[in-house]
C-alpha cells in the first residue's frame, strides 16, 4: 500500500501547498463572492426509485477499520467541513438543513468548520488515523485527490448502501465512478467544482474566445490572459484542448501540455497565474479571458454584466469535494444517514441555492426553482446532459507522478 508522509514533501510539492493556501482554491472562502438566495421552508422528499440507478460494484473490496457503532444509543454525529460551505439562516447562526435533519431524526449534528486546507487538515488527523484511533469526527469533506489518498491508506470506512438509498439512486452520472473510488464504495460528493473559461465582453472588444487555444494563440489577447495556479485545472484544460483525456494522459502528454503553456508564458501571452484573485482581474478587464472556477463565475455574472463564460467544445475539468467516514468513527450509521439526507432533492436544492457550486444530485431542479429560479436554470449549478457529457476528471496520480508533475508545474509558474 502506498504510504504518504507530509514531512517528505518535495520542494515543488511544498510550493504547491503554499500556492493553495495563499491564493488557490483552498484559500477561497466558499461564499466570499456568492450571495445566499432567499429560500422557502425546507420540505423533505420521499424515497426515490432505485430501478435503473445502480452504481457498479466497487473494484476495491477491503474497507477501513470500523469501531463499535454507538449510533443507536448516541443520537449525535460530528461533521467537519470547510468554512462557508453550508446554508445559513438570516441570522447567520443556524443551518436550516441541519436543523431540519435533527428535527426529523433526533440526531444532533456537531457541525464544525475546521477545514481550511486539505494538506493542513490531513496533518491534523493523520496522527490519530495512523495510530488506529478515533479522530473525534464521524464525517469529513475532502477534495478528490486527498480523498483518494485516504482510501489508498485504508483510513476511511466502506459505506453501507442500505443506509444510502437516496444517495445510491440520486448521484449524478458524471460523479458516479471516479478512478480513485470505483462505484463510490467509500465516498459521496458534497459538491462538484467545474473549471471553465471566463471572459470580459468589454475587454474582448469583439474578439471571440471559445477554447484554450484562443487564450494561448490569439495575439489580440497578448498580456491579458490568466491561468490558474492549481496544476490539475490549468493542465487538465490544456490537455483537453490538445485532444487528450485528463483521465488517461501519459508523461509525454503532460510534458506537451507544459510546453504548450510555457510558450504562452515566454511570449507574454499569459499575464499571470492566479488563485481565485482572478475575479478582480476579470471584472476590471485586466484579464480579457482566463481559466476560472464556475462557482465564482456564477456570482461574477450576477454582479457584472460584462462577465460571462464558455465551455470549450473539447470539454472542461470537474473535481469534487467528498464526504467520507474516518476509521474508528463512533457514529457511522448516523453519518451515513446524514450523507443520504443531502441526496434528497429538497435538501440538496436548499444547499445548492446557497453554495452555487455544481449540485451532484439528480432531480433537484424543480425544488431549486421554488427557491431560486435563476439557479435552477444555471448550467454551472445544474448541468444538463450535454454539459455533463463534456465533464472530465483529472486522473489519480501516484506519489512519484505527483512529485514530478508538481516540480514541472512549479517551474512553469515561477513558484
Amino acid at each position: 500500500m502506498e504510504q504518504y508522509e507530509p514531512d517528505r514533501l518535495s520542494p515543488a510539492q511544498v510550493a504547491a501547498v503554499r500556492r493553495s493556501l495563499r491564493n488557490g482554491r483552498a484559500a477561497m472562502t466558499r461564499r466570499s463572492l456568492l450571495r445566499a438566495s432567499a429560500g422557502g421552508a425546507l420540505t423533505l422528499g420521499g424515497l426515490g426509485a432505485l430501478s435503473g440507478c445502480g452504481i457498479p460494484a466497487a473494484g476495491k473490496t477491503e474497507g477501513g477499520t470500523s469501531a463499535d457503532d454507538h449510533s443507536a444509543k448516541e443520537k449525535t454525529v460530528s461533521f467537519s467541513n470547510w468554512t462557508e460551505y453550508m446554508d445559513v439562516d438570516d441570522s447567520g447562526k443556524h443551518h436550516p438543513t441541519l436543523d431540519a435533519f435533527t428535527e426529523r431524526t433526533g440526531i444532533k449534528v456537531k457541525y464544525t468548520e475546521d477545514i481550511n486546507d486539505n494538506n493542513e487538515f490531513f496533518g491534523k488527523i493523520k496522527p490519530q488515523l495512523a495510530a488506529g484511533q478515533d479522530t473525534g469526527r464521524d464525517l469529513i469533506v475532502l477534495t478528490d485527490w486527498l480523498a483518494a489518498r485516504l482510501i489508498r491508506l485504508g483510513w476511511v470506512q466502506k459505506l453501507d448502501p442500505s443506509n444510502l438509498p437516496h444517495a445510491y439512486a440520486g448521484l449524478s452520472q458524471q460523479f458516479r465512478s471516479p478512478d480513485w473510488d470505483p462505484g463510490r464504495a467509500y465516498s459521496y460528493p458534497w459538491q462538484g467544482i467545474s473549471t471553465v473559461i471566463a471572459y470580459n465582453k468589454k475587454a474582448l472588444d469583439g474578439v471571440e474566445v471559445k477554447s484554450v487555444s484562443d487564450l494561448l494563440d490569439n495575439p489580440k489577447l497578448k498580456g491579458r490572459v490568466g491561468f490558474l495556479t492549481e496544476m490539475r485545472d490549468s493542465i487538465g484544460m490544456t490537455l483537453l484542448d490538445m485532444g487528450k483525456d485528463p483521465g488517461k494522459f501519459t508523461d509525454d502528454d503532460y510534458d506537451a501540455a507544459i510546453a504548450r503553456i510555457q510558450k504562452g508564458v515566454d511570449s507574454g501571452q499569459i499575464r499571470r497565474f492566479t488563485g481565485n484573485d482572478y475575479t478582480s482581474d476579470i471584472t476590471s478587464g485586466d484579464f480579457a479571458a482566463c481559466i476560472a472556477w464556475a462557482g465564482d463565475v456564477v456570482q461574477l455574472k450576477a454582479d457584472s454584466p460584462d462577465v460571462d463564460f464558455v465551455i470549450p467544445d473539447s470539454g472542461y475539468v470537474t473535481s469534487s469535494d467528498n464526504l467520507l467516514i474516518p476509521n474508528k468513527a463512533r457514529h457511522k450509521t448516523n453519518a451515513e444517514r446524514l450523507i443520504d439526507y443531502y441526496y434528497e432533492p429538497a435538501a440538496a436544492a436548499e444547499l445548492a441555492a446557497y453554495i452555487n457550486y455544481v449540485c451532484p444530485v439528480d432531480g433537484v431542479k424543480d425544488d431549486l426553482a421554488k427557491i431560486d429560479p435563476d439557479a435552477a436554470e444555471n448550467p454551472l449549478i445544474i448541468p444538463d446532459k450535454a454539459m455533463q457529457a463534456k465533464s472530465h476528471a483529472f486522473r489519480s496520480l501516484s506519489a512519484k507522478e505527483e512529485t514530478a508533475y508538481e516540480a514541472k508545474f512549479a517551474k512553469l509558474t515561477g513558484a
